[in-house]
């Protein structure tokens, strides 16, 4: 029951990132825009975890978990109501940024709050299921915002989205609860050696632009298939195909690497494919095969690259090297949306956003190469 309100109040952080890109056409009339607007105020949402992932669980440890989610739901509110009550582009931003803020404070605390829960008690299958809430409200998203905002305008998209996430701030407040066997340990003060510290910026990147190359697809999938002809709403449909199998391939991909006893190779091979069916799409007639391809093939990294910063991190280190590990996983989901925006621009076409999709994913394996050449300092686990 726990795990399922905890999904349930994640689910709505994707909703509300993806309600730019899900009508980012009606967007572009209503406010005059291009696609490298777009693209920026797609990635300003995660510009505030730049600041704040290091810093949140030091948040949550001072005013405690629900709270402090109740906190970053509120902020959330505020930002969407912020967009749908304004018609100024600058307001759209300002509002963006704070309701990223509270994304990125339920992001940090909440998957500490799995920890909690879990940690001894199927601990990997509750993630899985938890980081897939995700994909899950993406492909939600996908599936109904375009509707709402086809028949009703932008200011209906993010009312939809704070009614949500309102609904998601009553949920939390009544049925959650701290697990009984929960014990509060003192800060350790050990710092991480070089090696590991460099270690963990290596997998920090290969994260972060693993999930870049991943939200080409649901932020300018969209706006590709209406360039190519496609209704908002069919195109939307079309793109939350990828969402729906990602939520079976996340899962699968943790698996086959458990059982395998290869992760690594399951990493490389998912990135390679995953980056060739990006170069495809666009330019294919098969679009849904395509895209359901996309939809195997995508989720099958995440697993092992998640596995990574477990290799080089002591207990005494894992707070700190995971929060330098969130660090540049937001950063780079906030440049990542900004800089396909501009090659999107300049080309005039969707298309090249996948184009750079595809290079980063590439580079992922490239970085792994680098995070297997540093010798690290203490015994790498399982």
């Amino acid at each position: 029951m726990i795990l399922a309100v905890l999904f349930v109040v994640r689910l709505t952080m994707a909703f509300q990132f993806q309600s730019v890109a899900a009508v980012a056409p009606l967007l572009a009339t209503r406010f005059g825009v291009g696609l490298a607007d777009i693209g920026l105020l797609i990635g300003l949402y995660f510009t505030p975890g730049v600041a704040l992932a290091l810093p949140g669980g030091a948040i949550g440890q001072r005013f405690g978990d629900k709270p402090t989610v109740l906190g970053a739901l509120l902020l959330m509110l505020v930002g969407g109501l912020a967009m749908a009550l304004s018609d100024s582009w600058t307001v759209q931003i300002a509002g963006r940024l704070v309701a990223g803020a509270g994304g990125v404070l339920l992001n940090v605390q909440m998957t500490k709050m799995v920890a909690d829960w879990f940690a001894g008690k199927e601990i990997a299958t509750a993630m899985a299921i938890f980081v897939n809430s995700w994909p899950a409200g993406v492909a939600l998203s996908l599936l109904s915002l375009p509707l709402i905002g086809t028949a009703y305008g932008v200011s209906a998209v993010y009312l939809a989205v704070a009614a949500l996430i309102g609904l998601a701030f009553v949920l939390l407040a009544a049925a959650y609860q701290a697990p009984a066997s929960t014990v509060i340990t003192a800060a350790s003060s050990a710092r991480l050696d070089r090696n590991a510290a460099i270690a963990v910026i290596a997998a920090g990147l290969i994260w972060g632009l693993y999930n870049v190359g991943f939200a080409m697809i649901f932020s300018f999938g969209p706006s590709m298939l209406v360039e190519r002809g496609w209704s908002i709403s069919a195109a939307g449909s079309i793109i939350s195909i990828v969402l729906w199998l990602a939520v079976i391939a996340v899962p699968l991909g943790g698996f086959l690497a458990d059982r395998s006893g290869r992760p690594q190779f399951i990493l490389v091979a998912g990135c390679i494919v995953f980056a060739m069916l990006m170069l495809a799409l666009p330019r294919s007639g098969a679009v849904v095969l395509t895209v359901a391809a996309l939809g195997l093939v995508s989720g099958q990294p995440a697993g092992p690259i998640l596995s990574l910063p477990a290799r080089v991190l002591r207990p005494e280190t894992r707070a700190l090297g995971m929060g330098i590990f969130y660090t540049l996983y937001y950063a780079t989901m906030m440049l990542g949306p900004v800089v396909a925006g501009a090659c999107a621009k300049s080309t005039g076409s969707a298309t090249a956003a996948f184009d750079f999709g595809a290079a980063v994913l590439l580079a992922c394996p490239v970085l792994l190469l680098g995070f297997n050449r540093i010798p690290a300092n203490s015994p790498r686990t399982a």
